[in-house]
């Protein structure tokens, strides 16, 4: 049985010209992380977004959280490079899926740099807020990542 929330996201019906927005927040959000944009990714979000890696638990919240979430990534990844294979836009949000390679070149997560080439795969879902026209953070799910998680939280 669905949730009450569920249930409120799969009657949602988008407003005039929101898919339209909702693309091309979506489109200024990955522009600004493949350009390393701190401001401009944030610009993208809602004050109280979420940033969730879902097997370990992890969780950054607000600005400050995304922006640490940010910068450990990038840090531990700075050749991180997202190829995306797929993608569904609704007034419910995005969802894309795509093939990540990136060099462990940092500690990420008190996982110490590998110094290796990594490839995973993600799933990472954007979820949006009709009121603020902005993304709620994201939730991202990860496969194939050969990276030791045991320790979950932040």
């Amino acid at each position: 049985m669905a949730s009450e929330r569920v249930l409120e996201l799969l009657r949602r019906e988008p407003a005039g010209g929101e898919y339209a927005a909702i693309r091309e927040l979506w489109k200024r959000h990955s522009i600004a992380e493949e350009n390393r944009d701190l401001p401009g990714l944030l610009s993208t979000l809602t004050d109280d977004c979420v940033y969730e890696l879902v097997q370990t638990g992890h969780r950054w919240e607000g600005h400050e959280g995304a922006a640490q979430f940010y910068g450990g990534l990038l840090g531990a990844f700075p050749d991180i490079d997202f190829e995306l294979t797929d993608i569904v836009i609704g007034p419910q949000g995005v969802c894309e899926e795509a093939d990540v390679t990136g060099t462990h070149e940092a500690a990420w997560l008190g996982i110490p740099p590998s110094g290796e080439r990594l490839g995973w795969k993600v799933v990472i879902f954007f979820p949006w807020d009709p009121g603020t026209q902005l993304f709620r953070g994201e939730r991202v799910y990860t496969a194939g990542l050969p990276l030791p998680f045991g320790v979950s939280g932040q």
